[in-house]
């Protein structure tokens, strides 16, 4: 269940499948990202030259070692696996050989979804660019051949293709995966499918977030990766954690504070005089 925040009188609540029955406030998906971005844990730290060792605070999440990195340049390589092990993990030496094979492997798919999209999110495809129906060539027949590679690779390479192109190609996990999975549609080209229709059905609290995520922390999160984020925390119940982080974010306390004005407009406008005597 989502932690409680009052619906928001100036966006709409998210109605996601994927996070839940429930929708999900406005207010507690900006807290939730707010968290998930800025939020920070103490982790016991001692260095071999350290007698004892010393409280630090680590970030709580994968933010600033996955999206945080520089976007390499060039053709998919090194510092591509480097970018997906910060969303990830490590990969033994075997792994890393097999996620840097997959990269060179997934060059010429990538270059003909990239070229199949014509600079267009995946939110602004048409529903056919993600059925079977209009196969072969689609977007949605590139992203699932890349997330039909054997393992470990899916999960590394659709996460370096994403750092390069984040409007476009959504992240693979298996808690978001296991979330998405029973609500794909007869016809539906894979999971993205899902992501697909469920940021145009709330296109405009997705736009929202958006815009109020790259006001507040200075740096653009897509609403690709805000579904992304929003279905990881619901999924691996990391969600109230998140919020009751972001809540003590210094953009949370700005944010709310100019909000402050519009809430009491909008309590004064709504006021209604108590009854008198004998009513």
């Amino acid at each position: 269940m989502a932690p409680d925040h009052p619906a928001s009188p100036d966006h709409p609540a998210f109605t996601l499948p994927t996070t839940g029955p429930d929708p999900l406030p406005w207010d507690t998906a900006l807290a939730a990202v707010l968290g998930y971005v800025r939020g920070r844990r103490p982790l016991r730290y001692r260095s071999p030259t350290e007698r004892e060792g010393r409280w630090v605070q680590v970030a709580a999440f994968g933010h600033d070692r996955f999206d945080a990195r520089p976007v390499p340049a060039g053709p998919l390589g090194e510092d591509d696996v480097l970018v997906a092990e910060g969303l990830h993990g490590r990969l033994d030496p075997a792994g890393w050989a097999a996620v840097r094979d997959g990269l060179d492997e997934a060059q010429s798919t990538t270059d003909a979804l990239v070229a199949r999209a014509a600079g267009r999110a995946l939110w602004e495809l048409p529903e056919d660019e993600l059925s079977v129906l209009g196969e072969p060539g689609t977007v949605g027949a590139h992203l699932r051949a890349l997330a039909g590679l054997p393992e470990p690779q899916p999960r590394y390479v659709l996460a370096a293709l994403h750092h390069r192109h984040p409007r476009l190609v959504p992240l693979l996990s298996r808690a978001t995966w296991l979330q998405s999975v029973p609500h794909v549609r007869e016809g539906d080209s894979s999971v993205a499918a899902v992501v697909h229709r469920e940021l145009r059905a709330d296109d405009a609290a997705f736009a929202a977030l958006e815009t109020a995520t790259t006001d507040l922390l200075g740096r653009e999160l897509s609403r690709l990766r805000l579904h992304d984020l929003l279905v990881y925390l619901a999924g691996t119940l990391r969600l109230t954690t998140a919020v009751a982080l972001g809540e003590q974010t210094e953009e949370w306390l700005r944010w709310h504070s100019a909000r402050m004005p519009v809430a009491r407009d909008v309590q004064a406008h709504l006021h209604v005089p108590r009854a008198g005597p004998g009513r």
